[in-house]
């Protein structure tokens, strides 16, 4: 989120390629306003689509588009399609002078005829007053944003040439930002008119890869299945349902058939997270149920079943530092944008030779052991099916990905409460102390999430699989992870 293009470049040959991460997707990449503050929901009002944002202008990015595929790292752009800016007026990122309270667009361009307005939009005021009635919700305007009328052939084009020169540079694919607030037969228009992939970085006849921002979480409103033919969809139930698992509101235990069963949309379908730009400060869900980054201890361990479990094609955020200020369940300071100097220029992140970076600016997730070791192990473990399912009845659960990994957590209540050291039988209680199988053939393996395999050693635990796939695992109620993993590739040599 809000890295600079050169710095994803040099990310994606040091680190992404490197630990088995198959995409980047990186904040909208067109011409967007120049705010007071420069907060970070800029890059979500266009002006035009001249590449060029405070991440860096068009050279820099086919730059980085090329590093990254070379790694076979793919790029995927978040784009804005439903509309332009809200009602200021002003400059954006590449010098295009706009004004929103006329919706003239000189950078693209457009003017009035080409936004949705009284004609179509059946509010007094033009904004979405009910959310679930599909009209309002893709004719008027989404708290304040010109919302582009995307039934005339003119904003197709503008659209389409702007998509297809990102497919020509190199990139694999898009997040459409608020599909929601657009008609299907409008973005099936769009997309069915989008360029095969660039055969300098993929192979002929090849399709861009696009998933939707389908705000759904049942019931009335808009169902995301009016979506699937269009591509993937992100499921915002699955962070829902495991955020409230992980927050102690409902058992492990009954992840077990975790999926369609629960009502979500099958997995061939679905594109899933447990934290995402918006997330992050509340949007699309509430401030202090949410995971992030200020809960490191619960955002690895969701995490970590996002990856073991298999379900989706996951995404993991990886932010920036802001100082929270929470008032009234709300956090003041959820605006705040990307680290910057004197200048209002983006701060590079810096890395060290030991891997850490400039963290007084940069949250990188992505760089957390417990993340990407899990990443390593998802990639491992590819189709296999769930196996091995144990639980306690309660919140301690162990399973297997056929016969190439395994996991176990201990999320036992307490764990994030109080806790009576004094209390010998309600510690031993918490701890999960057991003989499991793991599906894993006998040997002994490090447990990739206190640490890594070195060498032919373990800089954290061993698991010692026994002839019959068993092992004793052990996670303390007190230790500073929760779960722990191992898969074929971290087996000790004999």
């Amino acid at each position: 989120m809000e890295w600079k293009y050169d710095d994803i470049g040099d990310e994606c040959e040091r680190f992404l390629g490197p630990y088995g991460y198959g995409g980047v997707q990186v904040s909208p990449v067109n011409e967007h306003a120049i705010m007071d503050g420069r907060p970070w929901y800029e890059r979500y009002q266009p002006v035009s689509y001249v590449i060029q944002t405070r991440s860096g202008n068009e050279r820099q990015f086919r730059r980085m588009v090329e590093r990254c595929n070379r790694m076979g790292v793919r790029v995927y752009v978040d784009i804005v399609l439903n509309h332009m800016t809200g009602g200021q007026q002003g400059f954006g990122t590449a010098g295009n002078r706009f004004n929103g309270h006329e919706q003239q667009y000189p950078g693209v361009p457009f003017t009035p005829e080409h936004f949705n307005g009284p004609e179509s939009c059946p509010t007094d005021n033009l904004e979405i007053i009910d959310w679930d009635d599909p009209v309002q919700s893709r004719n008027c305007r989404l708290f304040g944003l010109r919302d582009l009328k995307h039934s005339l052939e003119y904003v197709r084009q503008k659209q389409i040439a702007f998509l297809n020169k990102l497919i020509d540079i190199g990139v694999a694919g898009f997040r459409c930002d608020a599909s929601t607030h657009m008609w299907p037969e409008d973005l099936k228009n769009i997309f069915s008119r989008l360029n095969n992939f660039n055969v300098q970085f993929f192979p002929p006849n090849s399709r861009p890869f696009i998933y939707h921002e389908i705000i759904y979480y049942g019931g009335s409103g808009i169902n995301p299945n009016e979506y699937i033919s269009l591509g993937r969809i992100i499921e915002f139930r699955f962070w829902k349902e495991i955020t409230n698992v992980f927050r102690g509101n409902n058992q492990l235990r009954w992840l077990r058939n975790f999926g369609t069963e629960w009502g979500l949309i099958d997995g061939t379908n679905a594109f899933i997270m447990i934290d995402s730009h918006d997330l992050r400060v509340g949007h699309n869900g509430q401030l202090g149920f949410n995971i992030n980054c200020f809960e490191p201890r619960l955002l690895k361990a969701a995490t970590a079943f996002m990856l073991a479990w298999n379900y989706g094609i996951p995404r993991i955020l990886s932010s920036y530092r802001w100082k929270q200020i929470i008032k009234d369940g709300k956090d003041l300071n959820e605006w705040v944008g990307p680290p910057t100097d004197l200048f209002g220029n983006i701060i590079s992140v810096k890395i060290n030779p030991d891997k850490s970076w400039n963290d007084e600016y940069w949250i990188c997730e992505h760089r957390w052991r417990q993340i990407y070791n899990m990443v390593r192990f998802r990639s491992i473990v590819g189709d296999e099916p769930i196996l091995n399912w144990w639980d306690n009845g309660d919140n301690q659960i162990a399973f297997s990905r056929g016969h190439s990994g395994f996991i176990a957590f201990n999320l036992q209540k307490s764990n994030m409460n109080i806790i009576d050291n004094n209390n010998t039988d309600n510690n031993d209680s918490l701890e999960l102390r057991q003989r499991l199988q793991t599906g894993l053939p006998a040997g002994t393996y490090c447990d990739i999430i206190s640490g890594d395999l070195n060498g032919n050693h373990c800089t954290g635990k061993t698991i010692i699989v026994d002839e019959n796939g068993l092992a004793d695992i052990y996670i303390g109620h007190d230790e500073s992870d929760i779960f722990l993993a191992t898969h074929l590739d971290a087996k000790l040599s004999k």
